[in-house]
């Protein structure tokens, strides 16, 4: 496993982090989600990435036990807070410093840690003031319980406020965006990567096999293989933006080209968005410990310029990069 520095700051974290949305306390069972955390482990995986949100505040908590008696300075825990949890009451979302506090709180309890090396917004949010949100996150860090600060699918004029305002008050400025990237799914690439390297934020990027499309398992004109994430209520409207003929015949075309370069299609897509140098880490997921292996022997791995070619030419007519497909909800969930 190789390690990188997560945008300018002296964080170094593993090119391959292990997430744990949809699948634990949801997808898998613990034991399941236990021992691939543990195939993480033994593949040099040391940053883990989970949400309040996911499974309700369930997959927190399943984190927490899975890492329970690593040495905590060896890893790099992040989590993020602003979708719903618990009972969904009228503060029980957003970006106010009442729901940041609060959920930073209960997170490290569930996580079973001090603290948190990496506290992101998991969305904008269009009801609180910036400055409301940066004091919060800026408090935390200096209680010693959030060591870095970041974003989820930001869009570049919000980056551009936050990092405004951050100087201005001088506040702890975000060090990280955690968006969606892939050899499908470039909307960064225009406006919010430019912005990110401007201000020194490396990207933690989320489903670099665009939800398991990459691995060419869709095939067009096919039904959902019945243990794929498609077949599932909560992966499949991800997926589905995805399931379109045209470009699951493209995804098929690009098998030639990862046995030219000696990989399987999961690694493939996993060393593409490493290619960027611009990210720092690429968030897996897995329902199976041999799927955390596999992924995370991207690491390390350099595609030629021939490699990088040919995958453009494939996949040319089948790109999603309009900068304004991020967004995040004007009212909050």
């Amino acid at each position: 496993m190789e390690f990188r520095y997560l945008g300018k700051s002296g964080l170094r974290i593993s090119e391959i982090s292990y997430g744990n949305w949809i699948t634990h306390a949801s997808q898998v069972a613990e034991d399941t989600a236990k021992a691939c955390v543990s195939a993480a482990l033994d593949a040099g995986i040391t940053t883990f990435d989970t949400a309040d949100v996911y499974a309700n505040t369930e997959a927190e908590a399943v984190l927490g036990r899975a890492l329970a008696g690593q040495r905590r300075e060896s890893l790099e825990i992040f989590t993020k807070v602003y979708f719903p949890t618990g009972p969904g009451k009228h503060n029980d979302s957003g970006l106010s410093r009442k729901h940041i506090m609060e959920s930073c709180n209960a997170s490290l309890k569930r996580l079973q840690t001090d603290y948190v090396d990496l506290y992101q917004a998991h969305r904008f949010d269009h009801h609180t003031p910036l400055e409301e949100t940066l004091r919060a996150f800026d408090d935390l860090i200096r209680a010693g319980k959030v060591h870095y600060i970041g974003f989820s699918e930001w869009d570049s004029n919000q980056i551009e406020a936050a990092m405004v305002i951050a100087k201005d008050m001088g506040l702890d400025r975000f060090i990280s965006s955690q968006p969606q990237y892939s050899m499908l799914w470039r909307v960064i690439e225009a406006e919010v990567d430019p912005i990110c390297r401007k201000h020194g934020i490396g990207h933690i990027v989320w489903s670099p096999i665009a939800q398991g499309v990459l691995t060419g398992k869709y095939l067009p004109g096919e039904p959902f293989p019945s243990d794929s994430r498609a077949a599932t209520d909560n992966g499949h409207f991800l997926v589905n933006r995805f399931i379109k003929d045209d470009l699951l015949q493209a995804v098929q075309e690009l098998r030639p080209i990862a046995d030219q370069a000696g990989l399987t299609m999961a690694q493939l897509a996993v060393a593409w968005v490493l290619q960027n140098d611009n990210v720092s880490s690429a968030i897996i997921g897995a329902s199976r410990p041999e799927q955390v292996t596999e992924a995370a022997a991207a690491s390390g791995v350099k595609l030629d310029l021939e490699i990088m070619s040919a995958i453009e030419k494939v996949l040319a007519n089948v790109v999603s990069d309009d900068p304004r497909l991020t967004v995040s909800p004007e009212d909050r969930p």
